[in-house]
């Protein structure tokens, strides 16, 4: 067979799936396989879960503390991107990019049909991330969002985690906030592609559409983040307390040498090139640290800046464990990931936190409000904090404790599968609508 040969013969399939079997898979689905599914679904419905896509690892921890309470809980990466691996731990299905093959795309759909019949609940992460890949949506051939009204179609239940300020929020709203800029230090404010009104609204609108329950940390709410099916739900975002523990073992090869005394300021930014514009201006304020602590320095302070990025998460916490004090975003008014490691490693934190978005979140969750340890500053006020934090090893400890108790109550897989255990199963028994807030509420007490 010579090397032309293959590539015609998937010309040819390609053609024929899309003059003929597409066509008529799309009406089996629609009119036989979908009503078979929805007629299961309302009668008999399954505690089942499929986390479609990866955020982190918050899906992969929480996907195994339900199965701990006897759901069925499966993760799907669909993400074909080699370098976001690296933020994964990990995952039960994976599609990788397959190219236009058309056996790989019949896979997809194959397992799309099977997933339709197993499970009850499908829960997403991440803006534009409703989807099961492109492979997929280009079998089914229909309309941007098919596979997810599909969902719908076969009486589904969709769940959503946001991912941050371009979420359903447009620039111009997001940028309002102050009182120190966020969009204007931002790398992406001039590149529609990534971020701007016309995208960020046009995902916000589908999402809204779709979704039965909305998951927020952050309190971001105007635009499309303004709705009553999002809910501010810490859990979701949850860790492996374990394998981020304060006594954390270093292998030799991870292990910082700095003199005895020395007070190690982590800061990490990922993606760092992308991210940061020609001035070395990024909403990670790094262009605030760096010459911070240089000053320090220069001033005969025993401190060092810890900067990473482009690092595996499961190596990187062995660098975190050796920090004294973490530094994070001092203008967009929240913190992620990184903060939520570092609290669970029993690390003080420093992150400004938007008091608009602080008020949002205490009709929600108060207790989390009231007892949320990381400590608040500003570009003009971190200074010092800093040094405050510097001076006084006793408040960076006691501050520590709190941080771990804090991310063991409310960001620990155990408390996400407890949460989410009710969030699932309140949705399974509400046919037309997302629980209540005070059926949540109850629903959490009583769990």
């Amino acid at each position: 067979m010579s090397a032309d040969t293959v590539p015609a013969i998937n010309r040819l399939l390609r053609r024929w799936v899309g003059a003929v079997v597409s066509p008529l898979l799309r009406l089996a689905v629609k009119s036989l396989w979908i009503p078979l599914v929805r007629w299961r679904t309302a009668r008999f419905p399954r505690r089942s879960v499929l986390y479609a896509g990866q955020a982190y690892y918050n899906a992969w921890y929480l996907s195994r503390a339900l199965r701990a309470r006897g759901w069925k809980a499966d993760v799907l990466n669909w993400d074909p991107n080699p370098a976001a691996q690296m933020y994964y731990h990990g995952e039960d299905f994976r599609f990788d990019d397959g190219g236009r093959n058309p056996l790989v795309v019949a896979a997809r759909i194959w397992f799309y049909l099977r997933a339709l019949w197993t499970y009850d609940v499908f829960h997403f992460s991440n803006a534009h991330g409703m989807s099961f890949g492109q492979r997929l949506a280009d079998g089914l051939q229909g309309a941007p969002g098919t596979e997810i009204r599909l969902l719908k179609d076969a009486g589904k239940k969709i769940v959503y985690s946001n991912n941050g300020c371009l979420d359903g929020v447009s620039q111009t709203s997001f940028s309002k906030w102050g009182a120190e800029p966020v969009c204007g230090i931002c790398r992406w404010r001039d590149v529609p592609s990534v971020c701007s009104d016309e995208r960020n609204l046009a995902w916000g609108r589908f999402r809204n559409s779709m979704a039965d329950y909305q998951c927020l940390l952050g309190g971001n709410r105007v635009d499309y983040n303004d709705d009553p099916r999002v809910h501010e739900v810490p859990e979701f975002y949850c860790l492996d307390p374990d394998f981020w523990r304060p006594d954390l073992e270093i292998p030799e090869e991870f292990r910082l040498s700095y003199p005895p005394g020395t007070i190690r300021l982590y800061h990490a930014v990922g993606l760092f090139q992308q991210r940061t514009d020609p001035t070395g201006v990024n909403i990670k304020s790094t262009h605030v640290y760096a010459p911070l602590v240089e000053r320090l320095k220069a001033e005969g302070l025993p401190v060092e800046l810890l900067f990473f990025t482009r690092v595996p998460n499961n190596q990187v916490r062995y660098y975190q464990a050796q920090a004294d004090i973490f530094l994070d975003m001092l203008t967009f008014g929240f913190f992620g990931a990184t903060a939520r490691e570092a609290m669970m490693l029993g690390k003080p934190v420093i992150c400004y936190l938007r008091p608009e978005w602080l008020a949002s979140m205490r009709l929600e969750i108060p207790d989390y409000v009231d007892e949320l340890p990381v400590i608040s500053a500003t570009p003009a006020t971190v200074e010092g904090i800093l040094r405050d934090l510097i001076a006084h090893p006793e408040k960076r400890r006691e501050i520590g404790a709190r941080s771990r108790a804090f991310a063991l109550k409310w960001h620990s897989a155990e408390a996400g599968g407890r949460r989410f255990d009710a969030i699932y199963s309140s949705l399974l028994r509400t046919p037309d609508a997302a629980p209540s807030a005070a059926g949540r509420r109850q629903s959490r007490a009583s769990s």
